[in-house]
């Protein structure tokens, strides 16, 4: 299914730019901007490059070593006995050791090693598509709440002119103080709850802030999701296949797996050849028997090589307790692999049935509001003929206000448990988006490949820097609504059909 590339979001190529653009206002551009920036991924993909150096670690094991010393030696106190005692000397000495056989502990480590490479992939991958997810949700929640606060402030004008004709209609009579009381109490709630969706707003706009990396300037209306399921057992099956929690889960329990094997080699016998070289220096000070005709060499080398076993005997228990806590370790990286199979179970289907129910809600909702529309009217009309009260028209005002805060509510949430459905299924990282044409995407393979086979000790890659920007200079955020911002509480509910998975 990962070769099925389901292009969710295309994006215009004018915003697909290599460099982060500076403010966002499709969901594509948030997008871009947040796999461009956002510190977590980031983070996430420093945490895989650390994870790769493990195979050149564990394959160093397995590779011939080199090492050398050197010795100056000042004699303090000479042996009395001795005719020829130096009264300094100098050493030097090279080692060459090349490891030909240690118990499957290298071959085994670096399996593991490359196993968990796999699992920082799949775990990579599963934050790219964790931050798209809170992306989506962070724009969506804009969106919302600037059509709620749009819809709170209408309310309390409509409130705010039904006072005012309330009040003069109490001056000449027509009204009691009971009629304007209401309206003031309804107006004083409204104006409170204009204030909790101005707050909500705020916090919205910062949300957006900490993971795109720019302030939400102008959000446009999402487009359609494409790849959503026929049904729940569809999207249990791909999510089964691609999901990378699951995935990494699997290939961890297989690393355990060898770092079994690792922990029962230390029984095992190793046989390495060696070679050593050595220089000694007495310096001019090595004296000479008497009575000798030359006096004594001031050098002396040597050399050898061989072939070394070593078979351990006893060794206290420590190899057995070693493998008893990897085939613990192991049975508990197995029993994690069920665990993350129910955990994305129970993610798809909840998001699934979220799905289907906002659609149901968006429907009902949207009748809703049109019958409560009516209902306002026709109320006011027959007010105007004394038929119905002053708070009759409050009710009906509030009926229709709840109404269009559940269709908002509603469409907000079907985009994002959609979304979530395919975070689920696996479908919804930077491949998947069509983010690849034109924007930069991170292969972690290539920093794989780059240092898999360095076996140089003196290798390094540049000091650290931080790559994210900062958000300390984007201003506070405020409640003001854009002039023609999204309202999604009027967008058509054919905006969230269902797409069929091919």
């Amino acid at each position: 299914m990962r070769n099925r590339i389901l292009r969710l979001l295309p994006l215009p190529a004018a915003c697909l730019i290599a460099a982060a653009p500076a403010a966002a206002d499709t969901l594509q551009e948030a997008l871009v901007q947040a796999y461009l920036t956002n510190p977590t991924l980031e983070a996430a993909r420093a945490n895989l490059r650390a994870t790769d150096e493990n195979v050149p670690i564990q394959r160093a094991a397995g590779l011939p070593s080199v090492d050398t010393s050197g010795t100056f030696t000042e004699f303090l106190k000479q042996n009395q006995a001795s005719f020829i005692a130096p009264q300094r000397s100098a050493q030097a000495s090279l080692n060459l050791a090349v490891p030909i056989y240690s118990g499957g502990s290298v071959r085994n480590g670096v399996r593991a090693a490359e196993t968990r490479v796999e699992a920082g992939r799949a775990d990579l991958r599963g934050t790219e598509s964790s931050l798209f997810s809170q992306v989506v949700a962070a724009y969506m929640d804009v969106i919302a709440n600037e059509a709620l606060v749009g819809l709170r402030r209408n309310n309390v004008e409509v409130l705010t002119v039904n006072l005012e004709a309330t009040s003069d209609r109490f001056q000449i009579g027509d009204l009691t103080r009971t009629d304007v009381a209401q309206s003031e109490a309804r107006l004083a709630l409204a104006r409170g709850d204009l204030r909790t969706a101005e707050a909500n707003l705020i916090t919205a706009r910062e949300n957006y802030i900490q993971l795109v990396g720019a302030a939400p300037t102008d959000l446009q209306p999402p487009p359609p999701l494409p790849g959503l399921p026929e049904d729940v057992e569809a999207a249990v099956n791909i999510a089964l296949q691609n999901n990378p929690d699951l995935i990494a889960a699997a290939e961890r329990a297989q690393a355990a797996g060898y770092d079994i094997r690792v922990a029962g080699a230390g029984r095992l016998p190793r046989v390495e050849t060696f070679a050593t070289g050595g220089y000694q220096n007495f310096l001019g000070t090595l004296g000479s028997v008497p009575g000798a005709a030359t006096g004594a060499d001031q050098v002396a080398t040597s050399a050898q090589a061989g072939v070394r076993l070593s078979l351990p005997l006893f060794q206290g228990g420590r190899v057995a307790a070693q493998q008893r806590q990897a085939q613990a370790q192991a049975s508990a990286a197995l029993e994690q692999v069920v665990a993350a199979e129910r955990s994305v179970i129970s993610q798809v289907r909840a998001a699934y049935s979220s799905w289907r129910a906002s659609q149901a809600i968006i429907a009902s909702s949207q009748t809703a509001v049109e019958a409560a529309e009516l209902s306002l009217e026709g109320v006011r009309a027959e007010n105007s003929v004394g038929n119905r009260t002053i708070l009759d028209i409050l009710n009906a005002q509030q009926e229709l206000l709840a109404a269009e805060v559940q269709l908002v509510s509603a469409r907000r949430n079907a985009y994002v448990a959609g979304f979530s459905l395919l975070a689920a299924m696996g479908l919804a990282e930077a491949r998947d988006l069509g983010l690849g044409d034109d924007v930069p995407l991170y292969d972690p393979v290539e920093n794989y490949e780059r240092v898999r086979t360095i076996i140089w000790d003196w290798s390094k890659d540049p000091d650290p820097v931080t790559r994210s920007p900062r958000t300390v200079d984007i201003p506070p955020q405020d409640a003001d609504i854009p002039e023609g911002s999204a309202n999604i509480a009027a967008e058509p509910a054919e905006e969230f059909r269902q797409p069929v998975v091919q």
